[in-house]
């Protein structure tokens, strides 16, 4: 019994270690994430995810992190030191830009073949002159409306043109600009 009672001290007095894996990455946003559970790290940052292991001992609140050797984080950037985030912050107005300017224009442009048909050769005698001068007025309209939609696609299409130059100047990962 006397040695039972030791053993039980021992066990009592002795302090137990916690050890957690815990796995951060940073996403194509910037925003830095964290998890458990490694399957839970998307496939795109498997080759950027850090892993970081706390020790704790039950009666201490300091948790130490240590990064595991196995599993490294790559912080890639170009030659000046600008990252993924930095490249994609810099493509995203263009390519949206370049968006909203081909909708525009494929919308402009359904606009103005209706609007054309009202002017086909059979409606033609039918139309007032103040029917055919309206319908006219709106087909200018819309054709300059088309033309600022393909001057913002040049400009948009002539900017990613230049990002993509400079990326490869600059020794950046091309995917960061997709």
């Amino acid at each position: 019994m006397r040695k039972f009672l030791i053993l039980l001290i021992l066990f009592t007095f002795a302090v137990p270690a916690y050890a957690a894996t815990i796995y951060k990455w940073v996403d194509k946003d910037g925003v830095v994430n964290y998890t458990d559970d490694y399957s839970q790290v998307p496939a795109l940052y498997h080759n950027r995810v850090e892993a970081l292991e706390f020790f704790t001992e039950k009666t201490s609140p300091v948790q130490t992190p240590r990064t595991t050797p196995g599993i490294k984080e790559e912080m890639r950037t170009d030659i000046y030191g600008r990252d993924e985030t930095w490249w994609r912050g810099r493509v995203r107005p263009w390519k949206d830009q370049l968006r909203e300017a081909t909708e525009g224009y494929e919308n402009a442009q359904k606009k103005y073949i209706q609007q054309a048909e009202g002017l086909g050769p059979f409606k033609f005698g039918k139309l007032s002159l103040t029917q055919y001068q309206m319908i006219s007025y709106r087909l200018e309209l819309l054709n300059k409306e088309m033309e600022t939609y393909q001057g913002q696609i040049a400009e948009a299409n002539d900017m990613l043109a230049r990002l993509s130059k400079e990326a490869k100047d600059t020794k950046a990962d091309p995917a960061w600009l997709e």
